[in-house]
């Protein structure tokens, strides 16, 4: 039985920050990752380039998480943005600030991200063991003492005919939940830390997914397949009633919807259809004009090229894969000239324009949604140190929590961040 200070379950980017967080602070640390080897998930984010953070102002960086930013206000306040793009500056990844006011490695290489915190958990003294699957926390008087970890399969083949044992206890005054959520199983979020949780008497809000494709009724998605849209405004209709709208990138995927503006819509999609609420996406794919100034258009474009069919006015207005779809929609003959097109037929081509809509029928699943919503109810949890109001001695960070984000870095910011407070507390107490 090894005995440790401080004792971290996970190895993504909140586990290596407070491993590597708790060993500079003085704590023996041991470090558990089930995977073969850590920060698995963390290579896939931001499509392999990594977005580390954003730059955008504390106030409306707390904005963009559901369903309480808030809670997130102590760990920013100690380590945040800056502290964080000084950190990797130190340990040689450069960043660089792009569009949206994300920040990236500089190589857009995520493996640089982790071989840096690799080695930083590392050289602070931390003890990383992999293939190290928690199976449940040792609690004394209401106290956690330590954790226990099944042996990996060779492990067991030698050790059965010593001790009959498949499992080792590990003793420790203080651990860290840091086991991600239930998103990209593959890479080992499998939602474990929730069952650690709960087991000792936390709650844990339902799990769903979020940051999540969403799928469409009707053939008209899958007919644009591929298909990518900039600059759009895509609304969420509940019940025939606007509940939220997001600016920007958009993507039509076989199945339905996709893209950052479509994920950053989709908990509220979500949790809409698990209420059983009729949901609508409203795309309009010219909102930079209104009603009247894209009716002033489209009026200036048929007296201009009168002889035109409706097919090549379109070409003016539309990606060339979107012209068959408005032209079945609007059911406006192709070949109609522009100038025998009426009044009606234009308003139907401008109401088609501002209210591209699709029927959602569902979403993906965990294998495909970026992060999880729900998870530890942070009503539990004490904000200014991240540990649990319930057990003494345990600790939470990172995407356990019940706490989730818009795309743009912020997920990753929040799991440094309560890592690093996680950490420091830990090793503190």
């Amino acid at each position: 039985m090894s005995k440790y200070q401080v004792i971290v379950i996970g190895g993504g980017p909140a586990g290596l920050m407070a491993a590597g967080q708790a060993a500079a602070t003085g704590a023996e640390t041991l470090l558990l990752e089930k995977m073969s080897h850590p920060g698995r998930k963390l290579l896939i984010t931001g499509k392999g380039r990594c977005n580390l953070s954003n730059v955008a102002p504390l106030e409306e960086f707390l904005e963009h998480f559901s369903p309480d930013g808030r809670f997130l206000r102590s760990a920013f306040t100690r380590f945040f943005t800056n502290e964080l793009i000084e950190f990797f500056d130190n340990l040689g990844v450069e960043t660089v600030l792009e569009r949206g006011e994300r920040i990236y490695p500089v190589s857009n290489d995520a493996q640089d991200v982790v071989d840096a915190l690799t080695y930083w958990v590392q050289k602070n003294g931390a003890i990383m063991q992999t293939q190290a699957k928690v199976e449940r926390l040792l609690v004394e008087q209401e106290r956690v003492v330590g954790v226990q970890v099944s042996k990996p399969p060779e492990s067991v083949l030698e050790q059965k005919s010593k001790d009959q044992s498949a499992s080792i206890e590990y003793r420790a005054r203080n651990v860290i939940i840091a086991t991600g959520g239930a998103s990209y199983p593959g890479t080992g979020s499998t939602g474990d830390g929730y069952r650690l949780a709960e087991d000792v008497g936390h709650t844990i809000v339902p799990i769903r997914p979020a940051l999540v494709p969403l799928k469409t009724s009707g053939k008209i998605a899958p007919r644009l397949q591929g298909l990518s849209l900039r600059n759009v405004n895509a609304r969420l209709i509940v019940d025939g009633k606007k509940q939220a709208e997001a600016f920007g990138e958009m993507l039509f995927t076989h199945f339905g919807l996709s893209g950052p503006i479509i994920l950053s819509l989709s908990r509220k999609v979500v949790d809409a259809l698990r209420a059983n609420h009729e949901v609508e996406i409203s795309i309009d794919l010219k909102p930079a004009l209104d009603d009247g100034k894209l009716d002033a258009r489209l009026m200036r474009d048929f007296d201009t090229h009168g002889k035109r069919h409706y097919r090549t006015l379109l070409q003016e207005l539309l990606p060339r894969k979107l012209i068959p779809v408005c032209i079945d929609l609007t059911a406006i003959p192709a070949d109609k000239r522009a100038h025998q097109i009426t009044s009606d037929e234009r308003k139907r081509l401008r109401t088609w324009l501002k209210d591209f809509r699709f029927q959602i029928s569902g979403h993906r699943s965990f294998a495909q949604a970026i992060i999880t919503a729900g998870g530890v109810s942070t009503r539990e949890v004490n904000p200014r140190s991240m540990a649990s109001l319930i057990i003494d001695g345990l600790y939470f960070a990172g995407e356990v929590l019940d706490l989730d984000a818009d795309t743009g870095g912020y997920n990753l910011q929040a799991a440094f961040s309560t890592g690093w407070l996680a950490g420091l507390s830990a090793a503190k107490k």
